[in-house]
């Protein structure tokens, strides 16, 4: 079973830079495809980026060309590295893997 820890999050200027991390416990990360999903209160979470086992990403239009989904199979861990931060991206950010989610954490973009 795998389970799934996000850190990361925090409070960032506009035109700032974070790098979320998720570390997933359990077999077989290498080979899951792994994705990152954002949710702001009263709304559903938003598929934000994906990454497969051989690397292949895709990403929300809203966030293309400013964040970069990444992952390091050796650590059993997916990074996303969100630059140009704007108040919209402001979320708590969750990965997932299958059916499983971390606890999320808080992405807070203000000046």
């Amino acid at each position: 079973q795998v389970q799934l820890v996000e850190s990361g999050g925090g409070l960032v200027q506009p035109g700032g830079s974070l790098r979320l991390s998720c570390a997933a416990s359990g077999s077989g990360f290498s080979i899951l495809r792994m994705r990152w999903y954002r949710q702001t209160p009263g709304n559903e979470r938003e598929l934000v980026a994906t990454i497969t086992s051989g690397g292949s990403t895709t990403y929300a239009d809203s966030v293309k060309g400013r964040f970069t989904i990444s992952r390091n199979n050796a650590l059993n861990t997916v990074y996303l590295q969100m630059n140009s931060l704007k108040p919209e991206d402001t979320a708590v950010y969750y990965c997932n893997a299958l059916h499983v989610w971390g606890q999320g954490t808080q992405v807070t973009v203000s000046s």
